[in-house]
């Protein structure tokens, strides 16, 4: 198993089939990914942490390193102690 994380991804718009490969950010989950090529924007499918996760050809940086991303922030889950 390789330690080393991925930091592109290719995005596929499900509206109209554009690619494009992005640098995916290490500190935050990405929500919203406006397509360049028709416009639609992308959001997390249900259940995905990020658009990267949803619509990339890698999952986004936390994922790939086992962690929970911000997925309980994302659907306002997370509790304080």
């Amino acid at each position: 198993m390789s330690d080393k994380i991925r930091l592109s991804s290719t995005i596929r718009c499900p509206n109209c089939g554009h690619e494009k490969t992005v640098t995916m950010p290490t500190d935050a989950c990405q929500w919203y990914y406006e397509c360049e090529a028709c416009g639609t924007l992308l959001k997390p499918l249900p259940g995905d942490c990020c658009v990267f996760c949803s619509y990339g050809t890698v999952p986004c940086p936390p994922i790939q390193q086992g962690s929970h991303c911000c997925a309980s922030i994302a659907s306002g889950t997370s509790k304080s102690s």
